[in-house]
């Protein structure tokens, strides 16, 4: 693939993020490591920053040989047609397989009911993974079932015109109706399984607002405006009011049942990647959150 630069001054794995669908900017710099990656003929450090007019060819790899199983998996199809397919993953299912899961996640289901019929611009471990939410956060993914579909589906992720609407229930009483929080997010500086907000982290907006109030805890609804790791998770433990059940951001011990985060992505909305027409896809609370917000009722705050 080559590339021609118009941008001054951009990191080239910023760049490479930018211009290559799909390719995230850890995927960028393992580009550079291996030597994948040439500036006007000549290999290119990572920190190496554009210049207009730079012809930059990217040699992506063939990868290689790896056996994911397809494994039989009751999936909530909540939308499909030849295109795309959109999924409402049930709480405690990983996305995708890696390190220390390999097996009955997601994708493997997905490899089990639609085999071939599945993007292939994020690999063997990703086919058709546009998009990913935590294993312990349930509601809507997006699948792209072709190239064109995954292509024009990351760059409406990257323009900020896929909409993603959460639903969560946090810890205290929110003082406004609404609000955003824009804080950066990257690494925690001491414990690198964590995320944090830094100054050194990546641009992360969160706009909420007020569902319902009650005594000890709100109901929130969250739309994304970014996607870093945790974003919610993140943002809302850093205006001090952490998720129910987000033993990593917020409370150590469980609440009201919660031992891991009452966290609902209920709302999708893009333009389809064929036709150009709106698509809204809705999820309904999930069983587990109905029964937090059954519990609270009577405490309204």
């Amino acid at each position: 693939m080559t590339l021609m630069c118009e941008a001054e001054g951009l990191r080239i794995d910023q760049f490479l993020s930018q211009m290559v669908p799909g390719l995230s900017r850890s995927g960028a710099q393992n580009l550079l490591a291996t030597g994948c990656v040439t500036c006007n003929g000549k290999p290119v450090k990572k920190n190496y920053r554009t210049r207009v007019g730079d012809v930059i060819q990217v040699d992506c790899p063939e990868p290689e040989p790896l056996q994911i199983s397809p494994t039989p998996m009751d999936l909530e199809i909540a939308y499909e047609d030849e295109d795309i397919l959109v999924i409402n993953k049930p709480k405690g299912l990983v996305v995708h397989p890696a390190a220390g899961h390999w097996s009955d996640t997601l994708v493997n289901g997905l490899l089990y009911a639609r085999g071939a019929s599945l993007s292939g611009i994020n690999g063997v471990l990703r086919p058709g993974i546009v998009h990913r939410i935590d294993k312990d956060t349930s509601g809507l993914i997006v699948v792209a079932k072709n190239d064109l579909a995954h292509t024009v589906l990351a760059s409406q992720l990257k323009d900020h015109t896929l909409a993603r609407t959460y639903e969560a229930i946090v810890c205290g009483n929110l003082k406004e109706d609404r609000g955003t929080v824009d804080a950066p997010i990257g690494r925690h500086p001491s414990d690198r399984k964590r995320m944090a907000v830094t100054d050194q982290g990546r641009s992360a907006v969160t706009h909420w607002e007020v569902v319902a109030r009650y005594r000890g805890y709100t109901h929130v609804r969250c739309r994304l405006e970014t996607g870093r790791t945790h974003q919610i998770r993140v943002h809302m433990a850093y205006i001090g009011h952490p998720i129910l059940g987000d033993g990593v951001y917020g409370r150590k011990k469980p609440e009201l049942g919660q031992e891991s985060q009452c966290l609902h992505a209920t709302t999708l909305c893009f333009c389809h990647p064929r036709t150009g027409l709106p698509v809204i896809v809705t999820a309904p609370l999930p069983p587990y959150f109905q029964k937090v917000l059954d519990r609270l009722k009577g405490t309204v705050g």
